[in-house]
């Protein structure tokens, strides 16, 4: 195929320089021709036209013929034909207007290319080489000064590209790919319809207008399909908006491979399909979707089929009813009917393409000369047959869109001629030629001006806002028209219309709803499926401090600090602040152990004062116990700060008191131990210890030893006091309101301060444990110090395992617990003899000094 390629092209130069030849020599010869019949009338100025009269090729070879494959066409579409007859009546109509190219009369010759990219351009080197109907033995014929084609982009990326080296004009009615629009490779290429690029932007505004997120798309697969789907998915993913899939599909597949693309759609979830097919593409898969009974879509159009006549029937109607898409300018054309029925094959018996047409309008087959009329398909015509009376859509000339493009793009090209003859708008009186005949018909220089798609930017591009400007031909006369920003039609049950960008609504009629995934609803976030489009998601729960408030929310947000997310995840509400407070349950119960403790302490200071002449107080030492009864009085008091809101002098008070009267009542319970101490070491001859630690001596061991804890807390109120501290927690929505110890080398010193004091005194307790006396009180306070230790140690884990507010009710508990340690086992033994075994209140027994 290539040699076959390049004959052509060869053919095809040589053609255009005999055209362009000023000196031509006589009886300029073709080398070869295409058989193909055309609709031709002579004229001072040749228009040319492709058309595809017929939509199907077929090619038929021989293995044993030598020759090129023969070409044949079938399946004839009258309303291509009406287009060739609107060239034929547009012409006509312009050569009896006297103030349009006055004494210049225009010609034709129309080609078909069955919709065929390889027959478009067989078309096109036909035209370029000449009018074969003129007797090429005397002069090279002139070749056509513009060209109206093609009604498809791909025949028509064809058509431009020879005439566009050639600098002939090309005008197409149909093609609207953008790719067209590219100056540098398709100079010469203009067109009365809109680009994909502003249909692309407009269906992209109605899918994001009705909210369709997840969709398919058909295409023709072909430049118009493949350019026109790839405009709208670069505008439509803007709006995240994604393709569930994109099938293709051409007239000439299998049957085979229109099923697979039945199979997808059966198979995919999406209820909203755009369809980017020419009618003659498309109109297969209509028909294998309405045999397969698959409804509840909603079908999206481009210009190409939405109007056709095919698909407008009451069967195709029970699956594509309802469907959108956007069209052309309607406009009617006077005389035109009157024209169309007087078409008549006995007028001109050798016209092409007249027995193809009278065949399918009246259905009887013409005898015309040529034609024997022996084949059986149809009857013989009587010739009496007329159009007079016809209702068939043919002549149905209210409503042309196609057609009306037609007779725009004849008189552009009229207009544009008439400008470069006369440099006169028309209807303005000529003065003189600008160009005479032959300078056109040498080289022919089209500009904007050329009108046929009269925009407003240098590359025949109509402006970004939808507004369209085109000629509007009202009796052969132009004017400029603005279309309304893009008129949008429906087939059947919609209209609407794009109006300053915005779509509206017009008539009433459900709206399907086609997401792959349903919106995240509030309290939910998007979870992207791994390998899927975006539009496919799952609704993961928002995590706990985090909320989404609206819907199809991507990322939840966190709450404030101060704040937590209710159990929906769509509101933040205020933290519950949390504290031990004294009118809850375990505040209350604290508080009454508290002062119990406190009052226990009290009253057995009481009996204490009441008894302290008695042997059992003289033996305990009063003046100490009674210190130590009012240390615990305050120890049993300290809780009481821990309970309620944290405040500064709160937080201050709780540490510091905690230190200082644990100090002064571990400092007792050591004075007591060494008092108990030396009077054992007084009991061996010549020992005189115990003379030398008087009540000065025990007064300033509990002195020292307090006031070297208050030292420890004056430097830490001073240095890093303890403070009210907020602790936000990621587990619950609680804020635990506590108390900062500030310094932690402060608190751990008072503590292990208190801890050394009681170490110091239970070593001494144990040593004099086993003293003589029946009241070895060395036994109680070793005992005491026991649970003091046990109790402390103990602490230490529970206090950092609690949470919240139990961290404080496991401080309190330990304070409690450990002074009631201290209180009943110094002081309970004693109170016993005193109230219960008053006989034992001797000082012989106290000494064990009683007779076996």
């Amino acid at each position: 195929m290539p040699e076959v390629q390049d004959v052509f092209l060869g053919l095809g130069i040589l053609l255009f320089l005999c055209v362009l030849s000023t000196n031509t020599v006589s009886g300029c010869e073709l080398l070869g021709r295409f058989d193909m019949p055309s609709l031709f009338k002579e004229g001072d100025i040749m228009i040319g036209g492709i058309f595809p009269i017929f939509n199907k090729e077929i090619i038929s070879t021989s293995a044993f013929d030598k020759e090129p494959p023969k070409v044949q066409c079938e399946g004839f579409d009258w309303r291509v034909f009406r287009w060739t007859q609107a060239v034929i009546f547009t012409i006509e109509e312009i050569n009896n207007d006297p103030a349009l190219l006055p004494n210049i009369s225009l010609g034709y010759r129309i080609l078909n290319s069955c919709d065929s990219p390889t027959n478009a351009l067989r078309a096109a080197l036909t035209l370029a080489s000449g009018t074969e109907e003129a007797d090429v033995t005397s002069h090279c014929p002139p070749a056509v000064t513009a060209v109206i084609a093609e009604a498809g982009s791909t025949q028509s990326i064809a058509v431009a590209g020879i005439f566009g080296t050639f600098h002939v004009p090309v005008v197409s009615h149909f093609s609207t790919c953008a790719c067209l629009s590219d100056r540098t490779k398709y100079p010469t290429f203009f067109r009365t319809i809109p680009s994909d690029f502003y249909l692309a932007k407009a269906l992209a505004a109605l899918v994001k207008h009705f909210g369709w997120q997840w969709i398919g798309a058909i295409q023709s697969d072909n430049d118009f399909g493949r350019n026109g789907i790839l405009a709208f998915k670069e505008k439509v993913e803007k709006f995240g908006v994604c393709i569930a899939f994109v099938a293709s599909v051409l007239r000439t597949y299998t049957r085979d491979k229109f099923l697979e693309v039945v199979e997808i759609i059966k198979q995919s979830s999406v209820k909203v399909i755009l369809a980017f097919a020419a009618e003659g593409d498309f109109y297969p898969l209509m028909q294998e979707i309405v045999n397969q009974n698959i409804t509840g879509i909603q079908w999206i159009s481009c210009v190409a089929w939405i109007t056709a006549p095919r698909p407008s029937t009451p069967e195709i109607y029970t699956a594509f009813g309802g469907t959108v898409g956007f069209v052309m300018q309607k406009m009617a054309i006077p005389k035109l009917k009157q024209f169309l029925t007087s078409i008549n094959p006995y007028t001109d018996p050798h016209a092409p393409f007249m027995r193809d047409f009278w065949e399918n309008m009246v259905g009887c087959t013409p005898i015309l000369p040529g034609n024997t009329g022996t084949e059986a398909t149809l009857k013989r015509c009587t010739g009496n047959e007329t159009f007079m009376n016809s209702e068939h859509d043919f002549f149905d000339v209210t409503e042309l869109r196609g057609t009306y493009n037609v007779y725009k793009a004849v008189y552009a090209i009229a207009h544009a001629l008439h400008q470069l003859v006369f440099c006169k708008p028309v209807g303005e009186k000529p003065v003189k030629l600008c160009l005479n005949l032959s300078e056109i018909l040498q080289r022919v220089n089209f500009t904007n001006n050329f009108g046929a798609e009269v925009y407003f930017d240098e590359n025949g591009d109509p402006p970004a806002n939808y507004e369209i400007i085109n000629w509007q031909l009202i009796n052969g006369k132009v004017h400029h028209v603005t279309l309304g920003n893009l008129t949008f039609a429906a087939n059947g049950d919609y209209k609407l219309s794009i109006e300053e960008e915005k779509i509206v609504w017009r008539t009433g009629k459900t709206v399907p709803t086609s997401v792959c995934s349903n919106v995240c609803p509030v309290g939910t976030r998007k979870a992207q499926i791994q390998g899927k489009p975006i539009c496919c998601f799952d609704c993961v729960p928002c995590a706990e401090g985090t909320i989404a408030n609206s819907t199809g929310a991507a990322d939840c947000t966190p709450c404030p600090k101060e704040y937590w997310s209710n159990e929906r995840k769509d509101e933040c509400i205020p933290r519950t602040i949390e504290f031990l407070k004294y009118h809850e349950p375990m505040g209350i119960a604290l508080t009454f152990v508290s002062l119990l403790g406190a009052s226990v302490s009290l009253a057995t200071m009481v009996v204490f004062v009441h008894n302290k002449e008695t042997p059992v107080m003289k033996a305990s030492n009063f003046e100490l116990s009674s210190l130590l009864l009012f240390s615990l009085f305050l120890c049993f008091l300290c809780p009481l700060t821990f309970l309620g809101k944290p405040t500064v002098w709160s937080c201050m008070l709780r540490h510091t008191a905690f230190g200082v009267t644990f100090a002064l009542c571990i400092s007792c319970v050591l004075g007591k131990t060494i008092v108990v101490v030396t009077a054992f070491k007084a009991t061996f001859p010549g020992n005189k210890v115990a003379g030398k630690f008087g009540h000065a001596q025990q007064r300033i061991i509990v002195c020292s030893c307090t006031f070297f804890q208050v030292v420890i807390c004056a430097l830490w109120l001073t240095s890093n006091p303890p403070y009210p501290h907020m602790l936000f927690t990621s587990s619950n929505n609680m804020i635990v309101l506590e108390c900062n110890t500030g310094s932690e080398f402060a608190f751990y010193a008072v503590l292990g301060y208190i801890g050394v004091l009681a170490i110091i005194c239970l070593i001494l307790a144990f040593m004099a444990r086993k003293l003589p006396d029946n009241f070895n009180e060395a036994k109680l306070i070793t005992f005491s110090l026991l649970i003091f230790c046990a109790v402390w140690i103990t602490f230490i884990p529970a206090y950092i395992s609690s949470p919240g507010k139990f961290t404080v009710a496991v401080e309190i508990f330990a304070i409690l617990s450990s002074a009631f340690g201290l209180l009943s086992s110094i002081f309970a033994p004693k109170c016993y003899i005193i109230f219960l075994k008053p006989e034992k209140n001797t000082k012989k027994h106290i000494m064990g000094k009683t007779i076996n």
